[in-house]
């Protein structure tokens, strides 16, 4: 096993041409790579990156720059991602036989800990393979130790170092292009206050602050003079209309009304986003926007913004489940007493107090 570091370029390969990186999870989970991939082009600036991920990832990636030159999109499989609607079904055995054809010089599993995912990255030819293993994963060429409590950015750039990709940055940063920005000002026109948008939503439960508390919040900022939104996906509808019908003032929900693009310069456009850990959140984050998020104290741990001058996240430190009282982390301290996991998806962050979030929206907003 090779070490890691976060300098240097001991470990780099020579003649790199072409680099692939898989990682085809969510929206948030892609932006906590985003200064792995800085890494990589930092490290490799005459070779090309190619990310092996998902349908929306390609859409997001067309003429945007950064360091992904281009997208493969891997087809559903167990532990990699799942179908999305509508989408043609592919094949595994012809997506790697035209990956082989790439002939690429270096595969980087930086999708998670690797039991599905490493199989996949060993079967795509490289000269070279690296990346992230847990104790039921196969190992690659080169690989580091999967450790569910570390930041998601330093994990990544510790992966990537594995191949001489020295960190240049800690902060994820995502282009905004003029066609994010029309469309944004398109759906959403001129506003003639400053905005600021809510996201009441997460696709785990248990992630969400009641949808009540983010009314109260919107309450709070329309009085002081802030035009309102609520964003959300087709998903997250109900959210979004609980959120509307507490709020007891003028906001506009948009739910389902952009593209990723769009809602990337509907955000950059705002003065601040206040909403629960998930992907939206991290969007704002990277496209420069001053962030008030809701987070699970083990969530902090992994996923928060590691800077303040920008960012704020509130921390629940709720650890017992709020149904059966069950202590939850055993599951990941099995040698300690307790129940570990159970099945409930109850919000595990209902001891956020209105007052924080609001405090710190406005510390924000009015620095």
């Amino acid at each position: 096993m090779a070490s890691a570091v976060l300098g240097g370029a001991a470990d780099r390969v020579p003649d790199v041409a072409r680099i692939a990186v898989l990682r085809a999870n969510a929206l948030g989970d892609f932006i906590f790579v985003l200064p792995a991939l800085e890494a990589l082009r930092a490290a490799y600036p005459q070779a090309e990156i190619v990310l092996l991920g998902a349908p929306w990832h390609e859409q997001l990636w067309r003429d945007r720059p950064g360091p992904v030159d281009r997208v493969l999109v891997v087809p559903p499989a167990p532990g990699i991602r799942t179908a999305t609607e509508g989408e043609p079904e592919s094949s595994t055995v012809d997506f790697l036989a035209a990956a082989r054809a790439e002939r690429f010089d270096l595969a980087l599993q930086l999708h998670g800990g690797g039991a599905n995912s490493n199989p996949l990255v060993a079967a795509l030819g490289a000269r070279l393979t690296a990346g992230l293993r847990a104790e039921d994963a196969p190992p690659l060429d080169r690989w580091l130790r999967y450790v569910y409590y570390q930041h998601e950015v330093i994990r990544y750039l510790e992966a990537v170092a594995l191949v001489g990709a020295a960190a240049t940055t800690i902060i994820p940063a995502l282009a905004v292009t003029e066609t994010d920005r029309t469309e944004a000002r398109t759906v959403l026109g001129e506003s003639e206050r400053p905005r600021v948008a809510l996201h009441p939503g997460a696709t785990d439960t248990r992630r969400r602050w009641p949808a009540d508390r983010f009314g109260e919040v919107a309450r709070t900022l329309h009085a002081d003079g802030y035009e309102i939104l609520v964003t959300g996906t087709p998903a997250e509808r109900e959210v979004v209309d609980q959120v509307v019908a507490s709020a007891g003032v003028p906001v506009r929900p948009q739910v389902g009304t952009l593209s990723l693009g769009g809602l990337a310069g509907c955000y950059a456009g705002c003065e601040l986003v206040v909403s629960n850990d998930t992907g939206p959140l991290h969007l704002a984050a990277a496209v420069g926007t001053p962030t008030v998020g809701i987070f699970w104290v083990g969530n902090l741990i992994t996923t928060a913004p590691v800077t303040r001058g920008r960012h704020r996240p509130i921390t629940s430190w709720t650890v017992h489940c709020p149904v059966c009282g069950v202590d939850c982390t055993p599951g990941i301290y099995p040698h300690r007493p307790g129940d570990g996991d159970c099945p409930h998806r109850d919000s595990f962050v209902t001891d956020v107090p209105v007052a924080e979030v609001a405090e710190a929206a406005r510390e924000l907003l009015f620095r």
